[in-house]
């Protein structure tokens, strides 16, 4: 009882090194496999049996079936992925500027109501609906304009 045990005394350096290294590479293999797999259900280019065989090989046999497909398929891997993060850019700039052009188009037809309100060619009541319908989305300005132009 007289002999105390600290276990960072007892846990040499270069075992503390070995752990760390060891517990990096065991990270490492995971990213690789879930990358693998990603890739595996991403493929356009694989028939079902195709990826069912890779899927099957890389559970099976993960360290074997992760490496030669590494080996095999690994060289477009990064092509793959790139063109997949370039098509999701495009589908989000082409949102952005959608959303872009239809607020300003808003703005725009809110403008024309008041002008044609001002020179008297619409009531108040028809400018209030009209708007509402901007806001909402659902009519063009010049819908309300000729309206109250052709009375």
């Amino acid at each position: 009882m007289s002999a105390q045990t600290y276990l960072a005394y007892d846990y040499p350096l270069l075992g503390a090194f070995w752990t760390m290294l060891i517990l990096f590479l065991w990270i490492m293999w995971f990213i690789l496999l879930f990358r693998v797999i990603a890739d595996i259900f991403h493929d356009d280019g694989l028939s079902g049996w195709g990826k069912t065989g890779w899927l099957v090989f890389c559970v099976v046999l993960p360290f074997l079936g992760v490496f030669v497909y590494v080996i095999a398929r690994g060289r477009n891997m990064g092509r793959r992925e790139t063109n997949r993060a370039r098509a999701q850019q495009e589908e989000f700039n082409a949102y952005i500027r959608k959303t872009a052009a239809g607020g300003s188009g808003s703005v725009d037809e809110l403008v024309r109501l008041s002008e044609i309100r001002d020179r008297g060619a619409i009531t108040d009541d028809e400018f209030r609906r009209a708007k509402e319908l901007v806001l909402s989305g659902h009519g063009p300005a010049e819908r309300a304009g000729t309206r109250g132009s052709d009375r």
